[in-house]
């Protein structure tokens, strides 16, 4: 099983890993369409004026166009700690121990938009770019992205793969049909008798989902297989109306 996690806006500044090794990220296919989009962010970073406007970039957040312009240089630190927000903190990884922090580097993949899907140990340096940012001299993230990347998944994913990606993420890189997949939506059961999606909740419950995972570190190769696990963790997942898709019920 793989797990694929959206990334976070954002991030931990520092760290005290080596400079970006490309080579070294999960899914090395995609060596192309990262030092596109690295080259690209680094070459828009020199201008700020310009950076601020295409990157949207508030007053308060200039200060991601010089984490931008040092990608290449910048220290690292494992994704899975360099994303900070609701998910990440409901993850907690740096309170894991180490075997459950190896299972979370066996099986989850952060989906990021300047390096693609990434291993959650994977060493990445801080930046600003999101899903949605068209830079110049790249076409649309979605369109460089998307078809290189469905194919590293289809090269490199086991049989099944759990994607709580949100839509934006999901879009830079659809799972291959042909690989076995759920699609995960966190919903609130809303009284009477329907379901209400969730957003701040959304996010902490994917967390919690993935903490859970790492901490029993189950042998998972199928959709049965981790219903089962969910079952006996007391974890209400259930299929939704829409093929391809799960409900993971919480509460508020």
């Amino acid at each position: 099983m793989k797990i694929l996690l959206p990334p976070s806006e954002t991030k931990h500044s520092g760290g005290d890993g080596p400079a970006l090794d490309f080579a070294g990220l999960a899914l090395p296919s995609l060596l192309p369409q990262r030092t596109a989009v690295v080259e690209a962010l680094v070459a828009l970073s020199g201008d700020e004026v310009a950076a601020q406007r295409v990157l949207k970039l508030s007053a308060r957040q200039l200060g991601d166009i010089a984490h931008n312009r040092a990608l290449a240089t910048a220290p690292t630190m494992p994704a899975v700690d360099r994303y900070t927000g609701v998910l990440f903190d409901a993850l907690d990884a740096a309170s894991l121990g180490g075997a459950s922090r190896r299972w979370l580097g066996s099986h989850v993949w952060i989906h990021s938009a300047p390096f693609g899907p990434i291993g959650a140990l994977d060493g990445i340096p801080a930046y600003r770019l999101a899903a949605g940012t068209s830079l110049p001299g790249v076409p649309a993230l979605r369109r460089h992205w998307a078809a290189a990347t469905t194919q590293a998944i289809a090269e490199e994913a086991p049989s099944f793969v759990l994607d709580l990606r949100s839509e934006a993420y999901g879009a830079l890189g659809p799972i291959p049909a042909a690989i076995a997949s759920a699609y995960v939506r966190v919903v609130t059961d809303d009284g009477n008798g329907g379901t209400r999606a969730l957003n701040h909740f959304n996010k902490k419950a994917k967390g919690h989902l993935v903490r859970a995972l790492a901490e029993d570190r189950p042998s998972i190769t199928t959709a049965r297989g981790l219903r089962a696990w969910a079952e006996r963790r007391g974890i209400i997942v259930r299929d939704a109306r829409d093929a391809g898709v799960w409900e993971l019920v919480v509460t508020e």
